[in-house]
Order: structure tokens, then sequence, then C-alpha cells
């Protein structure tokens, strides 16, 4: 199995920047052949796709949303995965998620089969 752990969630004002952290372990988990992504829900909404990285060439994807304002990017040698989200707004409020599959279709969660706990990031205006 593959377990996953996100971290670096906080209450942060509008503008500023945050850095999530999502390790992974388990014997079935292998870097180079995950394709991993982050997810986030907020309160009443149902789970959005953020930004997706590819294991193979480690191409990204993100969401409209946060375009040209979140990176995604991964520690394969130390089984981590990054979300650097820069100029926060209120909207971006939600429970971030990280999540792996081996061929998933990157902003569809249901092509995922593991999923952390999630960490919770609160923008205030």
């Amino acid at each position: 199995q593959v377990q996953l752990v996100e971290s670096g969630g906080e209450l942060v004002q509008a503008g500023g920047s945050l850095r999530l952290s999502c390790a992974a372990s388990g014997r079935t988990f292998n870097p180079y052949r995950m394709g991993m992504g982050w997810f986030r829900q907020a309160p009443g909404k149902e789970r959005e796709f953020v930004a997706h990285i590819r294991w193979i060439d480690e191409s990204t994807y993100y969401a409209d949303s946060v375009k040209g304002r979140f990176t995604i990017f991964r520690d394969n040698a130390k089984n981590l995965l990054y979300l650097q989200m820069n100029n926060l707004k209120s909207e971006d409020t939600a429970v971030y998620y990280c999540a792996a599959a081996l061929r998933p279709v990157p902003n569809q969660p249901g092509t995922y089969n593991y999923w952390g706990q999630g960490t919770q990031v609160t923008v205030s205006s």
C-alpha cells in the first residue's frame, strides 16, 4: 500500500505564500511510476483539481484558477511532493489533499488510488 501525509497548511494573509508538503511511503510506492496531484475541498463544495505532475517527464498541469501562482514539484529521492502557493487569495481557503496513482487522469479525482488526510489552508482577507 501507499501512505500519503500532507503538512504545511496554516492561516495566512491574502497575498502571502505557503509551501505544502506530501510525504509518501509504503512498499508499493515508486515515485518513478506514480503520477501525483494536489486537490482541494472548500466547505460545501466538491473536491477540485489543483495541480498534477507526471512521473515520466515531470510535466505539470494546473487548474486555471491557480496557474501562475502555484507550482507543483517533487523530490523523488526523498519521496516528497510539494505545492508552492504564492499570492494566496481568500478563495484558496480549503483542505488540500495530495493523491497518487499509476496512471491517473490529472484532473479526475476518481482516477487516483491513494489519498492523504488533508491539510487546512486558510487565507484571511
